[in-house]
């Protein structure tokens, strides 16, 4: 019979007793969803790429913080969350210029493997062409703590009690933030949908 793989909470248990092959077992796991939500709030793929391995230092630096009184991946989307962030900052505060003009590189294995996760979802099934690009561009305007709300809720799919958790946010607070973004992309695409 064939044995199951552990569970997050007994790869954690091992990663904290130095079980490095416990770690790898987990980074792997993860590592799509990390990929995907870093490159969903980035939409560049080299900030997603650093927000990816920055994510996984993190998590191997202070896994011994996690308590458990979260799930394992409330934990991680808050970290990626605050990377993503603090990564946008530190690039302000350095004087570089943001640009989301640029297409990713569709011949990397992880980006078709995210594109492909993207035409799937049933938004990415109405919206077409122009129409996306509009609609990418107008999240892209969005503040950093609505853009978030906005991707956990309406493209990761997470309720608003697991989206308030990640963020630290109130159920009422994430339910405001969405509907404000929810707003603001409507004003943003107005123009283009009475033409």
């Amino acid at each position: 019979m064939k044995e199951s793989p552990p569970n997050d909470t007994q790869l954690i248990s091992r990663i904290k007793k130095g079980d490095e092959r416990a770690f790898s077992a987990l980074v792997q796991r993860y590592e799509n969803t990390v990929w995907g939500f870093a490159f969903k709030l980035c939409r560049d793929k080299e900030k997603a790429e650093e927000s990816f391995q920055d994510t996984f230092i993190n998590v191997f630096r202070k896994i011994d913080q996690f308590d458990g009184r979260s799930k394992f991946s409330t934990w991680l989307y808050t970290i990626v969350a605050n990377n993503c962030l603090m990564n946008r900052r530190r690039r302000k505060l350095e004087g570089l210029l943001e640009s989301y003009d640029e297409p990713p590189d569709v011949e990397d294995e992880k980006v078709q493997k995210q594109l492909t996760a993207w035409n799937d979802t049933p938004m990415e099934k109405l919206l077409q062409g122009e129409l996306k690009e509009k609609l990418d561009e107008a999240i892209q305007k969005l503040p950093d703590e609505y853009k978030i709300i906005f991707v956990l809720r309406d493209l990761e799919q997470k309720t608003a009690e697991e989206t308030a958790e990640i963020t630290g946010l109130s159920v009422p607070a994430v339910k405001s933030r969405l509907r404000r973004s929810r707003i603001f992309l409507r004003q943003q695409l107005h123009a283009f949908m009475n033409q």
